[in-house]
């Protein structure tokens, strides 16, 4: 084995330790099947649906699937909580139809995105390494985990109760999160169809409001997936909480911002018009464009 083999797979017994804890956590007063939490059994099968999705990707050197495999986990792990659970409520159907509407719109765009692209670059240098390969479908696993972790842990749990205000207002902020996610991605979509912005940044619609409008609002939607789990959850499961807190890393620390900010820098830094953009408009939370205006494209 080669030694970026090696090296990449020494961070899978850390990350699978990690989704052990989450799923300890969020099986507690939770539904079990025999002496099995359902909750546990969810974490353990969004992992091993990321590593037999692996075994063809990497015998074909292609990331074409990856991100489409996560989506479909989404579904797959938060349908067979419904199913596995013995008394789904209400609150269970809403959260299932959160993560479905969520992950088959996301899973549907990015898929397109890619097939279009012909390639996903953030795997240029990771694919032909088994290890590193197989540690990013390893962390898949995770990001499901502690992505729909609050959702999971309220549909096993044994705690019921009826839909409240707060469920309400937390479907009003996934609403209006999804919405966001999809205006901003179905802009930026349009945008680079249009052969007249070639080589161009886009500086319109939702994204003279905000660099990154579309992470802004799949932050928000799981704020709102939170707020309908946070009433049935007890003791431990509030750890799964941490979903939305999650997201945010995530997206502003790791692979997110961080790498799409360094890519236009390395593209347009020092432009005029560019610079101008990066000025005028926050990175992720929206605020109205400045007096002035932005450059339509640059």
């Amino acid at each position: 084995m080669r030694q970026s083999d090696r090296r990449g797979l020494v961070a899978v017994p850390v990350v699978l330790l990690a989704g052990a804890g989450v799923a300890l956590a969020g099986s507690q007063g939770g539904a079990t099947l025999g002496a099995v939490p359902v909750f546990a059994l969810c974490v353990a099968l969004a992992f091993v649906i990321q590593w037999l999705a692996f075994v063809p990707a990497y015998l074909l050197q292609t990331e074409k699937f990856y991100d489409l495999t996560g989506s479909l986990t989404f579904v797959t792990v938060t349908a067979v909580a419904v199913a596995l659970s013995p008394s789904p409520d209400a609150r269970s159907f809403v959260l299932l139809a959160m993560v479905v509407v969520w992950a088959a719109r996301l899973g549907t765009y990015l898929s397109r995105r890619v097939r279009r692209a012909g390639r996903d670059d953030r795997f240029d240098g990771i694919k032909a390494s088994f290890g590193r390969f197989l540690t990013t479908w390893t962390l898949q696993g995770l990001w499901v985990t502690l992505t729909a972790g609050a959702a999971l842990a309220a549909i096993t749990t044994s705690h019921r109760d009826g839909l409240g205000a707060l469920a309400a207002a937390g479907v009003a902020v996934w609403c209006f999160g999804f919405g966001l996610e999809a205006v901003a991605d179905v802009q930026k979509s349009r945008f680079r169809a249009d052969p007249r912005n070639r080589g161009a940044f886009i500086s319109t619609g939702l994204w003279a409001w905000s660099r990154h409008p579309n992470y802004f609002g799949e932050i928000v939607l799981w704020v709102g997936v939170a707020l309908v789990a946070l009433p049935v959850l007890r003791g431990w499961q509030l750890v799964t909480l941490v979903s939305p807190l999650f997201e945010l890393l995530l997206i502003t620390r790791v692979s997110g911002v961080p790498l799409l900010e360094k890519k236009a820098d390395e593209r347009w830094g020092g432009r005029a018009d560019y610079e101008d953009y990066k000025a005028r408009t926050p990175v992720l939370v929206p605020r109205a464009p400045r007096a002035g205006g932005v450059p339509r494209q640059g």
